[in-house]
């Protein structure tokens, strides 16, 4: 039973007893001690992105983290460094996950600093965006937040298997949501292109189990290799994320706003699976809540609030292995088995 069992059963709204991120680090027995390893985050300047790169930091690992728009990372940067002098490093690095040679660009300056990569949190996402195409053609969701992220895992694995050791495994944690219940992967049409097709929400269900897919899949191929990957949903929280989400459709009820967690408690989970001593050797499985959640069990509606558990199509080793074949092609590479 998770040490959080009890605090994540009796939420209380932002800020209550739910574990925030650097909860996770100090619990872990992690301040300042990783300061030898070497962290990636997608996704640093808004957000559980910041609270994950604060949290990283706190170990004095070295942390490079992913950003489109540079000064805001910079002020980011410049606000977590303040606040704690003696955490680690934190690289900036230019890279927009909707766009393949920007993911190149970005993987080659991350590759030309260090030898070592650690761990890597797939952070970044776009949510129930209207229908668009990402600068390489593929539907805006899809692209953004799977393709992106599965092109830059090819250019960074080779480093992140040299690295990994049976003492300390390399990990990838993929930011997924309890929305992927929202639609499974359209292996037909993944870019929506049938006229009037496109949904955003069945858009980001398919965005959303695709990250789930990639982390089985990638738990399968390099698991025994002493490279883990876990999924996961981070939880409620309010962040630019909406942006494309009408409020007047998102009324909550006392129980939904409850429900909801602060940035740094929404990034607690995403920390955890990247260093906490349970998930070191294992992986391939999809958590909330700091645990690996069971089956959903409320089938009438997909964003109920209250069980983050996975849909039934969440794990299908048919369908993983073909949405990771099917990606190669689309990023133009090879398997490698």
């Amino acid at each position: 039973m998770s040490r959080y069992a009890e605090a994540h059963a009796n939420y209380a709204g932002p800020g209550d007893a739910r574990p925030t991120a650097l909860q996770i680090i100090k619990d872990e027995d992690l301040i300042g001690k990783l300061s030898d390893k070497v962290f990636l985050v997608t996704g640093v300047s808004s957000g559980i992105g910041v609270e994950t790169l604060r949290a990283l930091h706190a170990t004095g690992g070295h942390v490079f983290g992913t950003v489109r728009d540079v000064a805001k990372g910079k002020q980011v940067v410049s606000e977590i460094q303040s606040q704690n002098p003696s955490g680690g490093k934190i690289t900036l690095i230019e890279m927009s996950m909707d766009s393949l040679s920007s993911i190149k660009k970005g993987a080659s300056a991350v590759l030309s600093q260090t030898k070592t990569l650690n761990i890597v949190i797939n952070n970044a996402g776009v949510m129930a965006t209207p229908e668009g195409k990402t600068q390489d053609g593929f539907e805006t969701q899809f692209g953004t937040n799977h393709i992106g992220h599965f092109y830059l895992f090819q250019l960074l694995k080779d480093t992140l298997l040299a690295s990994a050791t049976p003492a300390f495994p390399s990990r990838v944690v993929s930011v997924s949501s309890f929305g992927h219940r929202t639609g499974e992967v359209r292996f037909d049409d993944y870019n929506f292109s049938t006229p009037g097709s496109y949904n955003p929400w069945v858009s980001y269900g398919q965005a959303k189990t695709a990250n789930i897919y990639f982390s089985n899949e990638l738990e399968r191929r390099y698991g025994s290799r002493n490279l883990h990957s876990t999924s996961l949903h981070p939880g409620g929280i309010w962040t630019g994320l909406q942006k494309h989400v009408d409020p007047a459709g998102f009324q909550l009820d006392k129980k939904q706003e409850a429900y909801m967690k602060s940035v740094e408690q929404g990034a607690a989970t995403s920390v955890y699976a990247a260093v906490s001593e349970e998930w070191k050797q294992k992986g391939g499985r999809y958590l909330s809540d700091c645990v690996e959640q069971k089956a959903f069990q409320h089938k009438e509606n997909p964003m109920y609030v209250g069980d983050d558990g996975y849909e039934e199509w969440a794990y299908d080793e048919e369908k993983e292995g073909r949405l990771w074949r099917d990606s190669l092609k689309m990023v133009g590479l090879e398997d490698d088995q």
